[in-house]
């Protein structure tokens, strides 16, 4: 399955703005569980791409949608570089 296709649903700021919002739901809401922060950057991607947008189409939402998403996986992406990073200092030390 090629990914590619899907970029041209992505959305940078909505991607930025639901990392901002996915970071501070991990490290400051206590009482929401890790579990339901996919389902929450899903949901507040597609309104903010229709809110964006002025529209509600299938496209909107599947833009929202996968940028809402997209800021997960972006998050992850840099959490393990970060990881390797700091494995690879610890093993030249």
């Amino acid at each position: 399955m090629d990914l590619s296709e899907y970029t041209q649903y992505m959305v940078p700021i909505i991607i930025a703005f639901c990392m901002c919002v996915g970071y501070v739901i991990k490290n400051s809401l206590d009482f929401i569980p890790n579990k339901y922060i996919p389902l929450i950057l899903l949901i507040l991607g597609t309104v903010l791409n229709v809110m964006i947008n002025k529209n509600f189409s299938p496209e909107t939402f599947m833009a929202g949608a996968i940028s809402g998403l997209a800021s997960i996986g972006t998050h992850q992406t840099c959490k393990c570089l970060k990881n390797q990073k700091k494995s690879e200092e610890n093993t030249d030390s």
